[in-house]
């Protein structure tokens, strides 16, 4: 880019997975306002501006809140640091990876051979369900570390039947109810209301039915959906629009439940 050439919100949002909302909301708090101004009065982002952005994007992939990034920034950061921090933290998400993959790889072995797996590669099946360095963070902006303890000693008291309910049984009911939204089906369907209802059984279950907690997790889930399932950006949509399809079944059950009351 060169010195002449700015970009709108909009482009600028798709470029960097983010949404225009967001650039708009840090824009308010000053922590990314665009320098420059269209001839039609409308805010444009220069390349220092983008240079920023992606400051940002580095320190809050690190797990840093928006307060502590506007410090850092204000305070100087060196991005050939900034950089390396970031690389060293992406290595470490791919072993943690390859680490999770290796583990179910011998698992799916054993089963595959007709023999049942010992305790500790079910013990190992466990661990791997356990959340990434990446959903490790996201879990880290929205709950304190005594809360994120708790949801793990609720995973191991689980035992091995955790990895059945986290990688098998609760994916498959957001796959089901996806199947439903994309087919028009009512959110207060009674289909609908049974998966919503098992989903929060699930959910009290891993976070010991504090509501402190599950309100995190769900505040986590909203800033970075991409980051806590570790899926790419893009697939974030669908599942923002299923989150909203749940919640509207949640109301409408509760509504009903009212009025039988």
């Amino acid at each position: 880019m060169d010195e002449t050439r700015t970009m709108k919100v909009g482009t600028v949002a798709e470029a960097a997975g983010l949404t225009v909302r967001t650039l708009h909301h840090w824009d308010r708090i000053g922590l990314l306002s665009p320098s420059e101004r269209s001839p039609a009065g409308h805010r444009e982002y220069t390349e220092a501006d983008l240079v920023r952005l992606y400051q940002i994007l580095a320190l809050r992939h690190l797990g840093l809140g928006l307060e502590s990034i506007a410090v850092c920034l204000d305070a100087g950061v060196d991005p050939a640091r900034l950089v390396r921090d970031h690389l060293a933290e992406v290595e470490a998400a791919a072993a943690e990876l390859e680490r999770r993959r290796a583990k179910l790889c011998r698992l799916v072995e054993a089963l595959d051979a007709g023999r049942v797996p010992d305790t500790p590669a079910l013990l190992d099946a466990v661990r791997a369900a356990t959340p990434s360095p990446e959903s490790a963070r996201v879990l880290a902006r929205h709950l304190d570390p005594d809360q994120v303890a708790e949801i793990k000693a609720h995973t191991e008291a689980v035992g091995p039947l955790a990895h059945y309910l986290l990688e098998v049984e609760w994916p498959e009911l957001y796959r089901r109810a996806e199947r439903h939204r994309a087919a028009g089906t009512a959110p207060d369907d009674p289909r609908v209301r049974r998966l919503v209802a098992r989903i929060d059984e699930l959910g009290a279950r891993f976070s010991g039915g504090d509501r402190q907690i599950s309100a995190g997790v769900r505040a986590a889930w909203d800033d970075d959906p991409a980051g806590l399932s570790n899926t790419p950006a893009e697939q974030t949509t669908t599942w923002r629009e299923l989150t909203r399809y749940l919640d509207l079944a949640r109301q409408r059950t509760h509504t009903k439940e009212q009025e039988r009351a």
